[in-house]
């Protein structure tokens, strides 16, 4: 097994108002991928870290095999969700796979 972590920071543009309403729509649209996109096995979303974190928002997903990370950045329907529920809103990627 392997597991994908990736983190964002908000844009500094979107509203203090406007941040439960999108994460909202980004874990539900998230999690929805699980059951569709191949070697997807689970999926969490962090929407509420502790004040010590440096970034606001976090995805824990786990994938049979290395090759399946491959599979589900490049797979339709995690592409619409990404550029849909999660692009438009965050800045600062990072992510560990391990």
């Amino acid at each position: 097994m392997v597991n994908h972590i990736v983190m964002w920071k908000f844009k500094p543009e979107v509203k203090e108002e406007e941040k439960s309403k999108i994460k909202t729509a980004m874990k539900e649209n998230l999690c929805a991928l699980v059951g569709k996109v191949p070697g997807l096995l689970s999926l969490e979303f962090i929407e509420n870290p502790i004040s010590s974190s440096t970034h606001d928002i976090a995805l824990v997903s786990t994938l049979e095999k290395e090759e399946d990370i491959t599979v589900y950045g490049s797979h339709p329907d995690h592409v619409y969700v990404a550029d849909t529920f999660v692009r438009p809103f965050v800045c600062d990627r990072a992510c560990l796979d391990y």
